[in-house]
């Protein structure tokens, strides 16, 4: 039998619902339970849920104050967030290499002008990418898109609801239009990019809470299957992605959780024994700090202590999660949200948010160098900013016709690691004997007729069947092997250690399995770079024996990596170069017999 039950102010169920949802946030991030990150959407939706009674109730007595929501929402997020700012760059300062440290500060200053969803966008692409593990506020994405939604979504009620005596039916009427339109964009084939990121694809989400909300406008529905949805809600987490695609997953998720805030679970004992417990409810309030906080320790933990984290490093970083949670659960949440004065409050927000933005502009502009890295050849004093992509990128300028008549003459064809390779020629002992030719893709229009020039082409990381669909003369090509250091040079820079120079790191797995792949596919036209250094336990060096770091990013050279590989693979160019030389010697020698021959 189902009934409406009115509700106290205070519901418990919800903390344990976000118990849940930042506790699969978290496992996901530690490397399991593919469907966790759902965790993040479950938190949208009570989030809508929320204000939407909050500003529906207030406006619908004409008490809304939209300077007051501000200063509520204000109080609510900024103090932890620029909290956590502050712990992440003073940690980043101390531990982090230029290139990691300039982007720290980047999503610093994204996170604080509450847009990192949107740096994201500009910057990593892809959220799944593993690099990704390695930033400390990778996870301010989602409050991006929640601080985005707090902006705009109290407008919507003054401008289009409070001008009317239906208040209800006309907002039900414009948030069921809008959560319509959203879910169409979900479906659209926009980029999947912005749709992880953007909130008109996610406003859903938000939007579906505010409807349960003012649907039932504080009340909830008692019926004997409570405990079903917060069933559900662990199997879609748990195993949804075995059988529904992302777009699906997210709308189960969030008709789920709707189903879970509109039950009166404390009329059922399993689901209140579930969602009310004493444990579950205080991790619930804690969630905004342990949200906040455990990406912060994991991605620090990855760059210092841990190539792999072992199951007692886990324990370990969330027990420091609940523990410092805890702290700024008493410390900050709450003292800023309910004991201090909004001038007080201001009197201190503001000019951390000055300091802290500020500096983290500042070394932004400095590229991240702010001490001398010598196992990057960086000193604060005398090296460019961003050597490292200069370095890289000056193979750009490459893109030319060839021109000279007596060189050798080098088509270079690829991505950033053909550009990796070129530098590796220009640091060899052949580089006044050579013209490189570079070109970004076998597609490009002029390819053809840079190859029937070339006397060598170089192709990196490449299918031959790529190669050999693009009309290239495949007896000119040789293809250059990839390479991997690692996932992160931090954990190396900070081992400071007896044996640093001598550090090495195993090559992914991934990386090996395609490089063996190539390796059957190009037999002796392939230059194996990883074979030059790997030893029987699958492990290559970190530093050259200078000690200076083989790569910068544990996939490109940096200059004295080039340098490096440029000297261990010079009998390889022999050969290669000497080979062409004889075939080149043979081909003119028949000629001349032919020639002879047919003069007598």
């Amino acid at each position: 039998m189902m009934k409406l039950i009115q509700r106290k102010k205070y519901r418990k169920d919800i903390d344990g619902i976000r118990a849940i949802a930042v506790l699969v946030v978290i496992i996901f991030h530690f490397g399991h339970l593919p469907g966790g990150y759902l965790g993040v959407d479950v938190f949208f939706v009570i989030s809508g849920y929320l204000i939407t009674g909050i500003i529906y109730h207030q406006v619908a007595k004409n008490q809304f104050s939209i300077k007051s929501f501000y200063l509520r929402r204000i109080k609510r997020i900024i103090p932890l967030v620029l909290f956590i700012c502050l712990i992440s760059l003073i940690l980043g300062v101390t531990v982090m290499l230029p290139n990691d440290l300039k982007s720290l500060s980047q999503e610093i200053i994204a996170t604080n002008f509450f847009s990192n969803n949107i740096l994201q966008i500009l910057t990593s692409k892809d959220y799944w990418h593993v690099l990704n593990e390695y930033k400390p506020l990778i996870h301010t994405w989602s409050l991006g898109i929640e601080e985005q939604y707090y902006i705009v979504y109290p407008f919507i009620f003054l401008l289009f609801v409070q001008p009317f005596t239906n208040k209800k039916k006309i907002t039900l009427i414009i948030l069921i239009s809008l959560t319509l339109i959203s879910i169409g964009l979900l479906f659209y084939p926009f980029p999947d990019i912005n749709k992880f990121y953007l909130l008109p694809f996610r406003f859903f989400e938000l939007s579906c809470g505010g409807i349960v909300a003012l649907i039932l406008q504080g009340k909830t529905i008692k019926h004997p299957f409570p405990i079903v949805f917060i069933f559900l809600l662990l199997l879609i987490i748990g195993f949804g992605g075995i059988f529904f695609n992302h777009n699906i997953l997210l709308l189960l998720t969030v008709l789920i959780t709707c189903g879970i805030l509109m039950t009166a679970n404390e009329e059922s004992k399993l689901s209140r024994f579930i969602l009310e417990n004493k444990v579950a409810v205080f991790l619930g309030k804690i969630s905004f700090s342990m949200y906040m906080w455990h990406q912060v320790l994991l991605a620090f933990g990855r760059y210092v202590f841990f190539e792999q984290i072992s199951i007692q490093g886990y324990i370990l970083i969330m027990t420091l999660t609940i523990v410092l949670s805890v702290f700024t659960y008493y410390a900050i949440e709450q003292p800023f949200r309910h004991k201090m004065k909004t001038r007080t409050v201001m009197a201190i927000l503001i000019p951390a948010f000055f300091i802290i933005t500020g500096a983290s502009a500042f070394i932004y502009l400095e590229a991240g160098i702010i001490r001398d890295i010598p196992e990057l050849e960086i000193s604060k004093y005398k090296t460019t900013k961003n050597i490292q992509a200069k370095y890289s990128d000056r193979i750009y300028a490459f893109d030319n016709n060839f021109k000279s008549s007596d060189k050798i003459k080098i088509l270079n064809i690829g991505n950033s690691y053909a550009r990796d390779w070129a530098n590796v020629l220009l640091e060899s002992k052949f580089a006044e004997d050579i013209e490189i030719s570079h070109t970004g893709a076998l597609t490009r229009s002029y390819i053809l007729d840079r190859a029937k020039e070339a006397d060598y082409i170089f192709v990196t990381a490449t299918e031959k069947e790529k190669v050999l669909k693009s009309g290239i003369d495949i007896s000119k090509v040789w293809c250059v092997g990839t390479k991997n250091f690692g996932y992160s040079m931090g954990i190396f820079y900070n081992h400071k250690k007896e044996g640093y120079c001598q550090q090495r790191t195993r090559v992914k797995t991934e990386v090996l399995q395609k490089n063996n792949r190539l390796k059957n596919e190009w037999g002796d036209r392939y230059i194996d770079l990883t074979d030059l250094i790997i030893d029987q336990q699958k492990t290559v060096p970190v530093f050259t024996p200078n000690c200076e770091f083989i790569s910068h990013d544990c996939h490109h050279f940096s200059k004295a990596g080039a340098k490096h590989f440029a000297s261990i693979i010079e009998n390889q160019l022999d050969f290669i170069f000497n080979e062409n030389s004889n075939e080149n010697e043979n081909t003119n020698e028949n000629e001349n017999i032919s020639e002879n021959s047919n003069t007598n």
